[in-house]
């Protein structure tokens, strides 16, 4: 198994903590995107959008990174439990997948970008559409462990690396305590591997 990515982006850190979890050997092939690698060939022909990450599993070839956490979880975990199969349980696991493509992608992620890459972004947008996320999950984590149920899904993990690493595009995560419980939550998860921090924006602050 190989994941192509960069350890600096949340997006690849996504596949690449969940395959820690599950404890799956892989190899982590690391794209320059400098030189444009994601922009030509051979790259193209596993993604053809030029984005990270990218999974090879045999003849599997998957883009996407919360793709990616649904084939493993569905191929590697018998158990169910990253992936309920109950479908209550498998809608609020979506939900927060799509908060992560959405929400987290246009806020968190988007500031980061700004900051630690000089990405063309707005960055108060960004820093607006954080805190607004920030305020509900600080809300739906009250007295909660986890995102979508009773213990830890592939909700957590793809909400986990741009949440975590916010403070880097200058959003705080000192006024959400349940947020940070949470954030702790995850990284005390067996086999948890953590993304480099930077020191962007309110690095020195991070939880």
């Amino acid at each position: 198994m190989k994941l192509y990515g960069i350890p600096l982006s949340g997006h690849a850190h996504r596949a690449h903590l969940f395959l820690k979890l599950l404890n799956l050997p892989h190899e982590y092939v690391q794209v320059n995107l400098a030189a444009g690698e994601h922009q030509q060939q051979p790259f193209l022909s596993m993604n053809p959008f030029g984005e990270i990450p990218v999974l090879q599993d045999g003849d599997v070839t998957l883009a996407d990174s919360n793709a990616i956490l649904v084939y493993l979880a569905a191929k590697y975990d018998d158990s169910g439990r990253w992936l309920p199969r109950e479908p209550v349980a498998a809608a609020k696991v979506q939900r927060w997948l799509s908060v992560a493509a959405g929400k987290i992608a246009y806020g968190p992620a988007a500031a980061r970008l700004v900051t630690v890459f000089n990405a063309p972004r707005d960055h108060e947008t960004a820093k607006t559409i954080a805190a607004h996320l920030f305020d509900v999950m600080e809300q739906e984590l009250q007295g909660r462990h986890w995102l979508a149920g009773e213990h830890a899904t592939i909700a957590d993990i793809a909400g986990y690396s741009y949440i975590a690493h916010a403070p880097e595009g200058g959003v705080s995560l000192k006024p959400y305590p349940n947020i940070r419980a949470w954030l702790d939550n995850v990284r005390a998860l067996p086999g948890f591997v953590g993304m480099p921090a930077t020191q962007a924006g309110l690095a020195p602050e991070a939880v």
